[in-house]
């Protein structure tokens, strides 16, 4: 069976065409596909809450590179000397407990960490931190086993937790690919900002 494109004058056939839709359905895909990401691990214990993350003094600050000086500032003074860009946080459960405020995993994403592993997090700071294109991922196991200066890898498509010090691997939820492409866009405000574009774009 073939399709006709009488204004290009040209003939293909369907499964040609279908084959094309499918390479360009799996280029969008690894367009979503968020980068591995891999360092340090900085251990801290369960129910660390947005207070100790970012203290109310520093709520005001809306400059990210300013809020990330005050990163943890509660509970780890020595935090934002130490943590290297692409390091991860390792936590217990209910991390992100307390108030709802936004810049608690902003200051956290701003500091260079790549993402925190829990068991679980407080459902405010969840939604926050994907919004504000950060990731997380819920592992008992991996805070269980993984010790603090260990070094990490994390494939975000898979939830795979690598500690490549151990060569050990632990399995979290992966992320769907919306939330991927969200992730890739730094946020829910570039992921909206792109989709806005995209559909008042002027068709050919």
């Amino acid at each position: 069976m073939k399709r006709c494109w009488r204004d290009r004058g040209e003939c293909r056939s369907a499964s040609a065409y279908q084959g094309g839709l499918a390479d360009s359905a799996a280029a969008i895909r690894r367009e979503n596909l968020m980068d591995m990401l891999r360092g340090r691990v900085w251990k801290y214990g369960s129910n660390i809450n947005t207070d100790v993350i970012i203290p109310g003094r520093y709520c005001h600050i809306t400059d990210p590179e300013e809020l990330a000086k005050y990163c943890m500032a509660d509970l780890d003074p020595e935090f934002v000397n130490k943590v290297q860009r692409g390091d991860v946080i390792v936590a217990g459960a209910n991390f992100g407990c307390g108030s709802s405020r936004e810049v608690a995993p902003l200051s956290i994403k701003a500091s260079g960490t790549a993402a925190v592993v829990a068991p679980s997090f407080a459902r405010i700071f969840y939604r926050n931190a994907i919004n504000m294109g950060f990731p997380i991922f819920e592992s008992a196991e991996a805070f269980d086993q993984i010790d603090e200066g260990d070094e990490v890898e994390i494939d975000p498509s898979k939830g795979k937790i690598r500690d490549l010090t151990k060569g050990t691997e632990y399995q979290a939820a992966a992320f769907p690919d919306f939330l991927q492409a969200i992730m890739a866009r730094g946020g829910l405000r570039g992921y909206a900002e792109e989709r806005l574009a995209e559909e008042s774009a002027p068709t050919s």
